[in-house]
């Protein structure tokens, strides 16, 4: 072997050296990220997540026990810090929010769909993102609003009753999720362009609307951008769904434009006024950096504000209702308090729901054992800074694994009890769910990011309940009991949707 070749190889060999030790030896070294699984060479510890073909969620538990309450894992080309501790999760977001209320750089495809980031939950932390939160949190959220469109629930919740009396009728049990989808999805589409439409038409833009969100969950090339160009078939479908997207819900756009344009005289389908729905607030609405929106963002702001809501919601009530089929003790409970405040045949309210403190508690215990998603939407800091002793830099993905601390036993009292009276006289009932006194469960997230529709999501899981529950006892389908396992469709779900039995109540 030539003097070359042999200096050729001994620097290959070095660089290979210095490459790994800088991709999987992290705790300690020269940027001081906090400890880590070793990983390979170019892709970290990606190639090993992908070949052990489990959820996500048992391999950051397993890590969690090894290295500790935050640990890094270097996916590809991106590195993630992931923060699993009640103290290090309630520092970063509330104690800290400022500095760790950005996100991280995102992938082409999710770049389609947020037109670059002009959107609630994916703009960068700065002006955008505060005029668009600002405006939202205004005309859609605020209580006088909230109170204005209640005649649109009680619209939907109609719909919904006569719809489960028709599929029990039909089937001999109902499918709990298929049905909350829809009802709450009609409210949200309401609420958003002041339309009431067709079933038909609700559906087509639920199944658009969740093929978006599940088009931009994580993908091989979020992790190595490098592969994008042989991705090629993917980029091609996002754009597809991009399109039907746009083809759903553009016709509603512009006839709530001209609606709001031509002194807002309601009709069959324009059924809010002029100024009630929230996109009447985007129409004219300054963007920094963006001026006035276009067609694009307007559709991808209400796009936002509909699935986060329906996916969220509906998912809280599956859950819920598969606790009161499986417990009928819980389900009596929460009979007998909706009876003593509405009556058997009254009807249950926005005010009444407020009222029902063993319902709020049903509601919150679900929260804690079924938090819609296992980590908070991915964070990032603004500036490269430090938590727990270790270097966080400003392009860390920094991922909050929440749910671990609704399982902590030093946190709660058999966690893995499905008990709501802990919120009554056990060690939930001083629990701020918003994460501002201290971290136990945050089911909205916490700090800066907070889901601003937290009130909202949760008046509709009340009214949903209450409802379902004061017209129907719910029992088990007869030889097939619920199965509670869960899986990932952007929220966490039952991995066979619910179904059950319903029994009108009797007089």
């Amino acid at each position: 072997m030539e003097l070359l070749d042999v200096l050729i190889l001994f620097a290959a060999i070095v660089f290979v050296r210095l490459w790994w030790r800088y991709w999987s030896v992290t705790g300690g070294g020269r940027k001081n990220l906090p400890p880590g699984p070793p990983g390979w060479p170019l892709v970290g510890n990606l190639i090993q997540v992908i070949l052990q073909r489990r959820p996500f969620i048992f391999i950051v538990r397993d890590l969690r026990k090894k290295y500790g309450p935050i640990f890094t894992m270097q996916m590809g080309q991106r590195t993630l810090v992931i923060v699993t501790s009640s103290e290090l999760i309630h520092e970063a977001l509330v104690q800290r929010g400022p500095t760790f209320a950005s996100r991280p750089a995102d992938s082409p495809i999710r770049l389609l769909f947020s037109v670059g980031k002009c959107a609630i939950n994916s703009a960068e932390y700065g002006p955008l993102w505060r005029t668009l939160r600002r405006n939202f949190v205004t005309e859609l959220i605020n209580p006088a609003r909230i109170k204005q469109c209640s005649w649109i629930r009680s619209w939907a919740l109609e719909h919904h009753m006569k719809r489960l009396r028709r599929e029990a009728s039909e089937n001999g049990f109902v499918e709990v999720m298929s049905n909350c989808r829809l009802t709450i999805c009609s409210v949200l589409i309401c609420l958003c362009f002041g339309a009431k439409i067709s079933e038909d038409r609700i559906k087509k833009i639920e199944n658009v609307l969740k093929d978006v969100m599940l088009m931009t969950t994580p993908k091989l090339p979020d992790f190595l951008p490098v592969l994008t160009p042989l991705f090629r078939r993917q980029v091609r479908e996002a754009k597809e769904l991009r399109k039907k997207q746009m083809e759903c819900l553009t016709p509603l756009l512009r006839k709530r434009r001209s609606f709001v344009e031509n002194g807002g005289k309601v009709d069959e389908e324009m059924v809010s006024p002029a100024g009630a729905a929230y996109i009447d607030s985007l129409f004219d609405l300054q963007a920094p950096g963006r001026g006035r929106l276009g067609e694009d963002e307007l559709i991808t702001l209400c796009s936002e504000a509909i699935n986060a809501g329906t996916d969220t919601s509906a998912t809280t009530v599956e859950w819920a209702l598969l606790h009161l089929v499986t417990n009928q003790e819980i389900q009596d409970k929460l009979y007998e308090e909706i009876v003593q405040c509405v009556g058997k045949d009254g009807v249950v309210t926005e005010n009444d729901v407020e009222k029902m403190r063993y319902l709020g508690a049903v509601v919150k215990e679900t929260f804690r054992r079924h938090p819609p998603s296992h980590f908070v939407l991915s964070h990032a800091a603004v500036k490269e800074t430090e938590l727990g002793g270790y270097t966080i830099p400003a392009d860390a993905s920094v991922e909050f694994y929440t749910a671990w601390v609704t399982e902590d036993p030093n946190l709660w009292k058999d966690p893995g009890e499905f008990r709501p009276e802990r919120f009554l006289d056990g060690d939930g009932v001083d629990v701020d769910v918003t994460g501002t006194r201290g971290v136990k469960m945050v089911p909205f997230g916490a700090g800066r990011r907070i889901c601003p529709a937290m009130t909202l999501g949760t008046l509709h899981v009340n009214l949903l309940l209450a409802r379902m529950v004061q017209a129907f006892k719910w029992l088990p389908v007869p030889n097939s009991p619920p199965d509670p396992t869960e899986t990932f469709a952007f929220t966490v779900v039952m991995k066979d949707p619910l179904k059950a039995v319903i029994l009108p109540r009797r007089n």
